[in-house]
């Protein structure tokens, strides 16, 4: 279950095993909130991309994140969701890797759905590849997305 219950090296151990027994299908792995600071966060992408991935998928919940379906989760403030983007974001550079960085929101429920969009917007403006709207509520909501983020 999605519960942030293993560490970033028990997760890149099994993204490891993972990419070597898929080897040419490229895989993007779930970074959850980029287990702590923004120091974490570049770590995180480090290990990752020495695991073999593709991908890294980094949210704005708070930490212990829960599954972005259960009632009561909470994110981060606007800053610090950017601040951890933006240092997934350096640390492919850093490492001068090809690394599709997926930012996900799970604002839309919290704090709304305008929120959500911004911070969809602002991550794809600092770097990220895709960015991931968590829950929408309707058809109309994903085409919105999908419409004024474009990624």
């Amino acid at each position: 279950p999605d519960t942030g219950l293993l560490s970033v090296t028990e997760m890149a151990y099994q993204a490891n095993m993972i990419c070597n027994a898929l080897r040419y299908i490229p895989c993007i792995g779930d970074g959850d909130t980029g287990y702590g600071n923004v120091a974490n966060v570049k770590r995180t992408v480090r290990q990752y991309i020495n695991a073999g991935l593709s991908g890294i998928m980094i949210e704005d919940q708070v930490s212990p994140k829960r599954c972005g379906h259960t009632k009561g989760k909470q994110v981060v403030g606007r800053e610090e969701a950017c601040a951890r983007i933006r240092a997934a974001v350096d640390a492919r550079q850093e490492g001068g890797e090809d690394l599709v960085i997926l930012a996900r929101t799970d604002a839309r429920g919290p704090l709304g759905l305008e929120e959500a969009l911004e911070r969809c917007r602002l991550f794809r403006a600092l770097g990220a590849d895709w960015t991931f709207l968590e829950a929408p509520l309707s058809l109309q909501e994903m085409a919105r997305a999908c419409r004024e983020v474009g990624g």
